[in-house]
């Protein structure tokens, strides 16, 4: 099999879609984040600021997830018809949860009344949380491993997918978002609406730091193949004390009301949390929980070499274009949000 700098093909999309899933989540994370936190803000110039803040970067931040279907799509297309067929409904929410925090964060503005204010506010809290949850389900979900039969396909329930360490992971992903996200208001915003956030700040560390610790154990008893690797490479063990280390120093940012500082760590944090589930799958990209003969593998999933090696040309140009475009965006809506004529969403 073709290699690249000592890599095979299957393995360089794995680590690419595995990048692109974390930049969705660092990224969409935040916003997500202070959508769940919206209806907290109880004074309208404080629920404008808040829009205002994630306005110019939330929709760029969306194409991320987009562009991390397409490379699943292309590169293991087996894997996306298995997905879609085990999280068809998962997924369809998860859709319309989109669609409506689009609705709600554009639709907002166009009255002025306040009921039809109150309405997208409601909205807008729903669609987010909705989205936060939906995604660590799913990723609880893969962790543990979905029942797949002898031809990879899906015969669990619905039930099945609202399991008990799926839904401790699903609330571990919110808190982290809506620590993640208010973090990010807090560097974007001043006066009383900044103190808000830096109690809000306190309250969802303190949540998060109690669901990790949570997921953790749970993770160690009932999925034990995650911990594999360890075991047997010892020396990535550095994974998870860098993310206990992280975790604490978000606790020493908030003390300190150094939210830059604590805004990037829960970034890391978010990194290095999908940097050890790609561990514990990998070689696989989904886990059975009936045979383990019934995995699927990079190498079971993955296209064709030549277009896998052609695909991987354009992504090395295309990827890095999508990351400048995310840091011009950045760069240029830098500093505090203040109210004014020129604010979209007034």
């Amino acid at each position: 099999m073709e290699t690249i700098l000592g890599l095979d093909l299957p393995t360089w999309w794995f680590l690419l879609l595995g990048a692109l899933i974390t930049g969705y989540g660092i990224l969409d994370g935040f916003d997500l984040g202070a959508g769940a936190l919206h209806l907290f803000f109880r004074k309208e110039e404080s629920r404008r600021i808040v829009l205002n803040a994630i306005g110019p970067v939330w929709d760029g931040n969306v194409v991320w997830l987009v562009i991390s279907a397409g490379v699943l799509f292309s590169a293991f297309p087996m894997v996306y018809g298995t997905l879609l067929s085990a999280f068809y409904l998962p997924f369809m929410l998860l859709l319309f949860g989109i669609i409506f925090r689009a609705i709600s964060i554009e639709f907002r503005s166009k009255e002025p009344m306040r009921w039809w204010r109150r309405l997208w506010d409601f909205n807008y809290f729903a669609s987010s949380t909705s989205i936060a949850l939906i995604l660590g389900l799913i990723l609880g979900n893969m962790v543990q491993g979905i029942p797949l039969d002898s031809n990879h396909r899906f015969i669990g329930t619905l039930r099945g997918f609202l399991n008990p360490y799926a839904i401790l992971i699903a609330i571990t992903t919110l808190s982290l978002f809506m620590l993640h996200g208010a973090m990010y208001l807090a560097m974007k915003t001043e006066n009383r609406l900044y103190a808000k956030l830096t109690i809000l700040i306190n309250w969802t560390s303190k949540l998060f730091i109690l669901c990790f610790i949570a997921s953790a154990v749970a993770t160690l008893i009932y999925v034990p193949h995650m911990a594999a690797i360890f075991r047997d490479r010892p020396y990535w063990f550095v994974v998870p004390m860098a993310a206990l280390l992280i975790v604490l120093n978000i606790r020493y940012s908030i003390e300190k009301r150094r939210y830059l500082l604590g805004f990037i760590s829960s970034a890391v944090t978010t990194s290095l949390m999908l940097v050890l589930v790609a561990l514990g799958l990998y070689p696989n990209l989904v886990f059975s929980n009936i045979d383990p003969n019934n995995h699927i593998s990079i190498y079971d999933a993955a296209s064709t070499t030549k277009s896998l090696s052609i695909m991987l040309g354009f992504a090395f140009v295309g990827v890095p274009l999508a990351a400048a475009y995310t840091i011009f965006s950045f760069y240029t809506f830098r500093g505090k949000v203040k109210l004014d004529d020129g604010s979209s969403y007034l």
